[in-house]
């Protein structure tokens, strides 16, 4: 090998040499028809699974060892001497109807005239919301580049009449370059030749990768890697932020309906009260920017309100919390009661549907313990600590009447956050569909997590019902009830946030089979 040859290029070379056969070094790329798309095909059968693809991608875009754009899974089967063995090379799909792309927040994929499913690095924040979309598990967040990065099918070489590098590097010709009539693919081909044992079902997102694989496969195959459980990222910044948005939609619920209706019996609402019911989410919203591997673009997350829930929570949101300081400023300013109602009236409505949009984040199909109804309920039942803290601000200026109210609702709230977490939990036995995932789920949370889940359940039941009972009977008692209040109102908040942090880490996403020694990759 000379000095100024790529370890691919001097393969290449000795390739050339030997006269090895292997994968086509360049190839007519044919023109597209109407309804025509590129397409990549993989012949299981073929497959030695050297990993000279996953070399020859990383070579060719300049990425590091542990971001693999194409990657190969490994599945066993069968019983000795009769043992099967079946690999599965993978990069992007080029899907008909990608997820990735209609639920990025900054528009960074473009499904281009060839169907090439290209990402836009320059415009990608490294909101990571496509890695949790596909159900593939393509996108790879690159924390070098603190974004989000992609096979794009070598696209630069196949306009040059040149195969992609893992086409080119394969020694067995296990993988190549095809097009494909869409409308024929989807309506049947896609069933027959468009699936592979342990990948998700390829009418998910329309995958069009071809697969040719061995015949008579055994029933007993498992994945390679399915010794190896590991937890998800805990996302923190994710996990305080959603709280303390809930928590101020709680808040200024009880505020709104104590002040416009009179409900609770409040004398008179101010403006310290509407303050500190905002700063939970004016708190909580900019941590959001911390999840972001370019947190200087923010604001450009509010590009796809078309299709992208990510997009739709965040202009939701930071309408919220402008409205709610807009709030504020009507209660300072003394502002006559009906201008103030009618601002607080869209104020909540904003509130509810940017919460909405929160929790339909997660209700993705890629990710089976999130995309069940039980999420949506958990968001919204955190709303019980912000009545809490209402309660509490009451307490302190002197609300007395509206205290017992207060804390009966707040309870209630509890008792039903209590009541979904159970069947949050219940239904991890129960949902037959994506039941591998969702056994994993419950493992991570028996085995790993057991004393944060146990805790999360008696902080739930101390702070959202026992200390608010103790709260009941000190109410004309205003010292010791403010205090037994904000013990109620931490203890609760502690609660949740364990909740949420079980919410992240237990999550077991769809993908393919992973290897032996290195697992699926997150």
């Amino acid at each position: 090998m000379s000095d100024f040859e790529t370890p691919l290029e001097s393969f290449i070379n000795y390739k050339a040499e030997t006269g090895m056969q292997c994968g086509n070094y360049s190839i007519e790329v044919p023109p597209l028809k109407e309804g025509e798309q590129y397409r990549f095909h993989f012949d299981a059968v073929k497959c030695v699974g050297c990993r000279c693809c996953e070399v020859a991608c990383n070579e060719q875009n300049n990425n590091p060892a542990d971001i693999k754009w194409r990657r190969v899974g490994e599945m066993e089967g069968g019983e000795f001497p009769a043992f099967t063995q079946l690999l599965n090379s993978m990069s992007c799909n080029h899907c008909v109807d990608p997820e990735c792309l209609k639920g990025c927040p900054t528009n960074s994929y473009i499904k281009l005239n060839n169907g090439i499913v290209f990402h836009d690095d320059d415009v990608c924040i490294g909101c990571q919301y496509c890695t949790w979309n596909c159900p593939y598990q393509v996108p790879v967040f690159h924390e070098e580049r603190h974004i989000v990065t992609k096979c794009h099918m070598c696209h630069e070489r196949l306009d040059e009449g040149q195969s992609p590098a893992c086409v080119q590097a394969c020694p067995a010709g296990a993988i190549e370059i095809e097009v494909v009539n869409v409308e024929e693919w989807l309506k049947e081909d896609i069933d027959k030749e468009g699936n592979m044992p342990f990948l998700p079902d390829a009418r998910i997102t329309n995958s069009t990768t071809r697969y040719t694989l061995p015949e008579n496969l055994p029933e007993n195959m498992k994945e390679m890697d399915e010794h190896i459980l590991k937890p998800a990222h805990s996302e923190f910044p994710l996990v305080f932020m959603t709280v303390l948005t809930q928590i101020s939609l709680g808040g200024f619920a009880a505020l709104f309906f104590g002040d416009f209706l009179s409900l609770f019996g409040f004398d008179k609402t101010n403006w310290i009260m509407a303050l500190l019911v905002m700063l939970p989410s004016a708190i909580g919203l900019p941590l959001s920017a911390l999840h972001l591997g370019r947190p200087g673009l923010a604001l450009t997350a509010m590009k796809n309100l078309k299709t992208s829930w990510l997009s739709r929570e965040a202009a939701a949101l930071g309408a919220f919390v402008t409205l709610m300081t807009l709030v504020v400023a009507l209660y300072l300013f003394d502002v006559p009661k009906g201008v103030r109602l009618i601002v607080e009236v869209l104020t909540l409505g904003v509130g509810v549907y940017g919460i909405y949009a929160q929790s339909m984040i997660y209700r993705i199909k890629a990710r089976p313990s999130w995309n069940r109804y039980t999420t949506n309920l958990k968001f919204f039942g955190v709303a019980y600590v912000g009545v809490f803290l209402v309660a509490l601000l009451a307490s302190i200026f002197g609300e007395s009447k509206a205290v017992v109210p207060l804390l009966s609702l707040g309870m209630l709230g509890a008792l039903a956050q209590l009541f979904f977490n159970y069947e949050d939990i219940r239904s991890l036995d129960t949902i037959q569909e994506n039941a591998y995932q969702l056994q994993r789920t419950k493992r991570l949370l028996n085995e790993n997590f057991k004393n944060i889940k146990f805790a999360r359940i008696a902080s739930l039941v101390i702070g959202g019902i026992v200390f608010p009972l103790l709260g009941l009977l000190f109410v004309d008692k205003m010292s010791v009830e403010s205090f037994i209040l904000l013990l109620s109102v931490l203890v609760s908040f502690s609660s949740e946030i364990m909740d949420r942090f079980l919410f992240y880490a237990t999550v077991v996403p769809l993908g393919m089979a992973g290897g032996f020694f290195v697992g699926k990759q997150r």
